[in-house]
C-alpha cells in the first residue's frame, strides 16, 4: 500500500482528494493535509467584500466529506517538508511518511513586498474568506462617509481577474446605494494596458474593458508599480514601454482593494531544489518536480513563466481549468506510476474564465494560454453573471457530493456553448 498525501485543500487538493481516490481504490492511503479545517470557494469571495454572500455560503467543512470518501483529513499546518526522507513534520512536532506528495497549497501572499499594503495596514484584499469578510467590515464604514476608492493589483500580481471583478461589483453596489456619484475610482494596474490579464490580451478584451471602465466612470493607471501605502495616500511609479518611470502619482483614498504579488508559501520553498527563486514549484510537464519523482504539484503554487516581459513585472494566472487539468494529469501519472508505467499524462494549459461585473460579466477563453492561440475569445453579458452565479452553487454540491468529475469541462463550458477543448 502507498500513502499519498496530498498538501492544500482549495481548489486544486479538494478534487486531487477526490480523483485519487477514486482512481486507486481503497488498496492505498490517501490523507489530505491543510491548516485550515475548511474549504473556501475562492472565486465567490469579491461578493463576500460587499456583503452579497456570507461566509456561509461560501465555506465547508472538511473532514466529514473527505472522510465519507475513505480520505483521511490532518487540519495542522505543515512546519517542513524533508524531500529526501518522504517525510512531514506537522504543527505540533508530529512526522508523517508519504510515498507520493501532491503539493496544491496555494500561494504566499506578499504584501510585505509592499510597504503598508494588505489587510494589517491601509488596503484590503478579497484573497482569502476571512480577508474579504474585514474588507466587507470595512466597506460598511465607508458607505457612511463616502471617498475616492483604488482598486487594482500590484508588481508581479498574477491574479489579475478579483481585481476587475470587484472594481465593477463594488460599482454596481453602490449604484443601487445612489452613492456612486460620491465615489471617485481609479483602477491602478501593473498590466502595461487594460484587459492585459496577464495573457498579453484575449481577444479584444483591451478595446471591451477599457469600454466597460470608460462606461463607469473608473479611470486607470496602467504600468503601475505601488511603491507604499499610507493611511489614506497611495503612492504609485507609472513607467514608460521601456521600464522607465514617467511619472510619479500620489492618490488619495479612503477605501482600496489592491490584488498582491504572488509568492511560494514558505515551507515549499525552503525545499531545496524544488522550488524557483519565488518559491514556485518547479514542474515537468507531467506536473512531477523537477528534482524529486514522487512529488508532484499543481495550482497557483507551481512556475509558470510569464506569457511575455512587460515594464512592471506581471505574472500568468492559474484558472480553474487549468488547475483542474492539471489535477487530473497527476493521478493519471501517480497512479501509473504504482504500475510501473511511465509517466504520459499532461495538463491542458488552457485559460478559462467567468468574471462577474455586478449586474453583467465578461467570459475569456485562451486556448492555449500562452500565445499564439487557437482560440482566443472573449465576450461580456449578463449571462456570464449569471453563470458564475450557477456555477458557485454546483461547485459546492460537488464538493459536497465528493465527486472527481472535471467541472469546468462539464459545466463551464456548457455556459460557454463550447462542446469541446482542442488541445
Amino acid at each position: 500500500m502507498s500513502h499519498i498525501i496530498i498538501l492544500g485543500a482549495g481548489i486544486g487538493g479538494m478534487p486531487a482528494a477526490y480523483e485519487m481516490r477514486e482512481a486507486l481504490g481503497k488498496e492505498h492511503q490517501v490523507t489530505v493535509i491543510n491548516a485550515q479545517d475548511y474549504f473556501q470557494f475562492v472565486p465567490s469571495n469579491p461578493w463576500v467584500a460587499v456583503g452579497w454572500r456570507t461566509r456561509d455560503k461560501v465555506t465547508l467543512p472538511i473532514r466529514p466529506y473527505l472522510e465519507r470518501k475513505g480520505i483521511d483529513f490532518i487540519a495542522q499546518a505543515v512546519t517542513q517538508i524533508d524531500a529526501e526522507q518522504n517525510t512531514l513534520t506537522l504543527a505540533d512536532g508530529e512526522t508523517i511518511k508519504y510515498d507520493y506528495l501532491v503539493i496544491t497549497t496555494g500561494p504566499k501572499l506578499a504584501f510585505d513586498e509592499i510597504p503598508g499594503s494588505g489587510p494589517a495596514h491601509f488596503t484590503r484584499s478579497v484573497c482569502t474568506v476571512e480577508h474579504a469578510e474585514q474588507t466587507w467590515a470595512d466597506y460598511q464604514n465607508f458607505v457612511k462617509d463616502p471617498g475616492p476608492v483604488i482598486v487594482g493589483s500590484m508588481a508581479a500580481a498574477s491574479c489579475f481577474g478579483p481585481a476587475y471583478e470587484f472594481a465593477f461589483i463594488l460599482d454596481t453596489d453602490l449604484r443601487r446605494r445612489r452613492m456612486r456619484n460620491k465615489v471617485p475610482m481609479t483602477f491602478v494596474t501593473s498590466e502595461p494596458y487594460i484587459g492585459h490579464l496577464g495573457l498579453g490580451g484575449v481577444g479584444d478584451s483591451k478595446g471591451l474593458m477599457e469600454h466597460e471602465m470608460r462606461d463607469h466612470h473608473i479611470k486607470w493607471i496602467t504600468n503601475a508599480k505601488v511603491t507604499k501605502v499610507e493611511e489614506g495616500k497611495m503612492f504609485v511609479a507609472e513607467h514608460g514601454a521601456n521600464g522607465e518611470v514617467v511619472k510619479e502619482h500620489e492618490l488619495p483614498f479612503k477605501f482600496s482593494m489592491m490584488i498582491p504579488a504572488f509568492k511560494g508559501v514558505d515551507v515549499v520553498a525552503a525545499v531545496e531544489g524544488l522550488c524557483n527563486p519565488r518559491g514556485f514549484v518547479l514542474v515537468d510537464e507531467h506536473q512531477r518536480s523537477k528534482k524529486y519523482r514522487n512529488i508532484f504539484s499543481a495550482g497557483v503554487c507551481i512556475a509558470i513563466p510569464p506569457v511575455e516581459v512587460t515594464p512592471v513585472p506581471t505574472g500568468a494566472p492559474k484558472t480553474g481549468y487549468m488547475i483542474e487539468s492539471m489535477v487530473t494529469a497527476i493521478v493519471h501519472n501517480i497512479q501509473a506510476d504504482l504500475a510501473g508505467a511511465p509517466a504520459e499524462a499532461k495538463a491542458t494549459w488552457n485559460a478559462i474564465c467567468l468574471a462577474d461585473m455586478g449586474d453583467t460579466g465578461a467570459a475569456f477563453v485562451a486556448l492555449p494560454q500562452i500565445p499564439p492561440r487557437n482560440v482566443s475569445w472573449f465576450k461580456k453579458g449578463i449571462w456570464v453573471h449569471v453563470a458564475k452565479v450557477a456555477f458557485e452553487k454546483y461547485f459546492m454540491r460537488k464538493m459536497k457530493k465528493g465527486t472527481s468529475d472535471p467541472l469546468y469541462e462539464k459545466y463551464v463550458l456548457k455556459m460557454l456553448g463550447i462542446k469541446k477543448l482542442e488541445d
